[in-house]
């Protein structure tokens, strides 16, 4: 039978265009249905339902299981150069065990890499005798150098209690505490000079009072050396503009200075998008203010030991920020990883079930239990603004 040429034209655009639907489909990835009394609610700030309802299992690339040759006393088990890493004080113990219970049942257990606590004092036997107690891995416990701890002497004590009052004024938690804005120092840029992880490449941050509801059967430590991946996280916020007012210019000053640092394939836009929260990029100067929650993050230390980054928290550290103003860790590791650092390596880990009060990272999988699937947090619905990841799959995906 001879077929018309109009319709062979039109059978012809109809399958191209079926063709090319069929294909976005399945670049969109899979598309869920939920009846209209069990749909989940789309929350305040969200672009849709949250991407923790898709059904999720282990991430794609090359995964390393758990079997017999990751025992502990195994002194050939084919463990990355990793730790699990804790800057805890003695009178945190027992909600530091609590965290370490959890990640020992969901993962540790499997694949014993070593705990190493840090104390700016140094830690009482109850301390060792209990953390020890919930792990078959070797713990090891270090003072950190009062060189490392101390105020700078390059800071003005009269400006820094000046500069405490306006954060209190302006309801910054923690702005006049000497010992957080050390803490937010060290965690930013110096903790990985520390003599005892001096040969160490990998770590897993984990704190007191933190808890992870999904058994994860993977290493992952193997995962992120495996699959060329430089920092993971789990949950996404934007930070309080008041608390980082000069961050971003001096940041700029910095780019300015070094253009040649910045990655080809950086995150720009997710560090400086002012079309979700403008009034935070206008008190930020320029700057989302969205970072990765660095309570939970699993990184690659030769990242920070880079010449790019120490040359950057060099140029923060002498403006004095971590001490006039309130600038954490988080939105200074998030920024250079923004700029400095290739996005692809950057890996959400959407199967790892997290909570630091007050949000959660709650994955749709058989394998969690004792959190809420896709809940952001159980506190105010207020909350649900803070959450930035919304930038970051606009800006950068999924992955």
């Amino acid at each position: 039978m001879v077929i018309a040429r109009p319709v062979r034209v039109a059978l012809f655009f109809g399958l191209l265009i079926g063709g090319f639907l069929i294909i976005q489909a399945f670049r969109s990835g899979p598309t869920i249905s939920f009846p209209p009394d069990k749909r989940p609610p789309v929350r305040k700030g969200a672009d849709g339902v949250d991407p923790n309802w898709e059904p999720t299992g282990e991430p794609a690339g090359k995964l390393v299981h758990a079997d017999d040759s990751y025992a502990a006393d195994n002194p050939n088990a084919p463990r990355a150069n990793a730790t699990l890493l804790a800057l805890v004080r003695n009178e945190e113990v027992d909600d530091m065990v609590e965290s370490m219970k959890d990640l020992e049942r969901t993962w540790n257990s499997k694949f014993n890499y070593p705990w190493t606590f840090f104390n700016d004092v140094p830690f009482t036997s109850d301390f060792k005798r209990k953390t020890q107690a919930v792990t078959k891995a070797k713990c090891y416990y270090e003072i950190i150098p009062k060189e490392h701890w101390a105020v700078p002497s390059w800071i003005d004590k009269s400006l820094f209690d000046e500069s405490a009052k306006i954060l209190e004024e302006n309801d910054i938690q923690y702005g006049a505490m000497v010992s957080y804005h050390q803490m937010c120092r060290w965690n930013s840029g110096l903790f990985y000079k520390h003599p005892a992880l001096a040969n160490t490449r990998w770590y897993w941050r984990v704190e007191p009072k933190v808890h992870f509801f999904c058994d994860v059967d993977y290493d992952v430590f193997k995962y992120m050396e495996d699959n060329n991946k430089t920092y993971g996280f789990t949950i996404n916020l934007f930070d309080a503009p008041q608390s980082i007012p000069t961050l971003w210019p001096e940041t700029e000053r910095f780019m300015a200075a070094h253009p040649e640092y910045i990655d080809k394939n950086n995150a720009m836009e997710w560090l400086i998008d002012r079309q979700r929260r403008p009034a935070h990029n206008q008190k930020a100067q320029g700057y989302s203010t969205c970072h990765f929650w660095s309570n939970f993050e699993v990184a690659d230390m030769n990242f920070w030991r880079s010449q790019r980054y120490q040359e950057y928290f060099d140029h923060l550290d002498r403006a004095g920020g971590f001490f006039y103003e309130r600038w954490g860790d988080a939105p200074v590791h998030s920024i250079a990883l923004g700029l400095f650092e290739d996005k692809s390596k950057i890996h959400w880990f959407r199967d790892i079930g997290y909570q630091h009060i007050p949000f959660f990272n709650c994955p749709n999988s058989p394998k969690c239990k004792g959190c809420q699937t896709g809940t952001l947090t159980d506190g105010e619905d207020f909350l649900y603004l803070e959450d930035c990841r919304w930038n970051w799959f606009k800006y950068v995906g999924k992955g």
